[in-house]
């Protein structure tokens, strides 16, 4: 005999990790009307002065600004209810952004560095007063950018998602390539050394480069339905054996997250003879929510040597 018991805060698809907070959504869109509208003006920039730092912030100004407005989408339907055929709903578009987000900044990164290499074989001229006035303006964007994504938030609201995590990522790589193109400005204004801007733009290709591939990571483990981080399984099982009275053995234990939230933990819950199947149940599910915080559980109560999947 079995009793399958799933938490109730979990059914119908919702209740599944802490909902990311309404704020996000509407940070996101001013983040991307501003991205958007100074990268027309850096890009620019970069052709008249022939800076490959202004270019190259510009281009990736620009896979911000579809970061963003993909971050924006995924918030926007990843608040869509359940159905028949999606249980969990759409909160995964949210991580599918996130890794979208990290493989486009590993692009440009790419791009950079190799636009930087031919510059460097083939020197161009750069005109250092324009490229700096456009620097210190990309600059300027970013940091309210910055403030716009991550720097409102209440004491107790929770931490940006995965999605809009990945969106800070490109405006942190964005506020780097400014920087750079300041610093790349007044270096060829005050010794004409030209070379200064591909150098520059290297190194904050590789920077970003460190970031992006954390990103791409975390996305593809929460695909992969990887354990979520921190949470040790082995551990889950000796506190529960030693906590919950009546309780045999644990095992088949599997966690999850949708979107690098909460955990969701199934697991196989074996009694002792004459145990409260009742009184285990509720101890169980005390433990995961206070102890590892799991706002969602599925639990298989069993009675018996054998664990009725392995016997079928």
């Amino acid at each position: 005999m079995s009793t399958l018991a799933e938490d109730t805060r979990g059914h119908h698809g919702h209740g599944h990790g802490h909902d990311h907070p309404a704020g996000d959504e509407r940070r996101t869109l001013v983040a991307f009307a501003l991205t958007a509208g100074f990268m027309v003006v850096e890009g620019v920039g970069g052709l008249l002065s022939g800076s490959l730092a202004l270019l190259a912030d510009a281009a990736h100004m620009l896979t911000d600004a579809m970061a963003l407005g993909l971050a924006w989408g995924a918030i926007r339907l990843g608040r869509m209810s359940a159905d028949p055929r999606r249980s969990y709903g759409y909160r995964r578009l949210e991580v599918l952004a996130a890794l979208i987000n990290g493989l486009a900044v590993v692009a440009v990164s790419v791009w950079i560095a190799w636009e930087a290499a031919q510059r460097l074989a083939h020197p161009q001229p750069v005109a250092g007063l324009p490229m700096l006035a456009v620097a210190a303006g990309g600059m300027a964007v970013n940091l309210i950018v910055l403030r716009v994504l991550g720097g409102h938030r209440h004491h107790g609201e929770p931490r940006a998602s995965l999605n809009v995590r990945g969106a800070v990522l490109h405006v942190i790589g964005d506020l780097l390539g400014s920087g750079a193109a300041i610093l790349a400005a007044l270096v060829i204004l005050a010794t004409g050394w030209t070379a200064i801007d591909a150098l520059l733009s290297v190194a904050v290709a590789g920077l970003i480069l460190i970031g992006a591939s954390r990103l791409v990571r975390a996305a593809s483990h929460i695909l992969l339905e990887g354990t979520p981080e921190r949470f040790d399984i082995d551990d889950v099982r000796r506190v529960l054996i030693e906590t919950v009275e009546g309780l045999a053995d644990v095992h088949h234990v599997h966690a999850w997250s949708l979107t690098g939230g909460a955990p969701l933990v199934t697991l196989h819950a074996r009694l002792a003879e004459g145990a409260d199947a009742d009184a285990a149940l509720a101890a169980i599910k005390w433990q995961l929510a206070h102890a590892f915080h799991v706002s969602h559980s599925v639990i298989q109560i069993e009675r018996g040597p054998a664990c009725p999947d392995e016997v079928c």
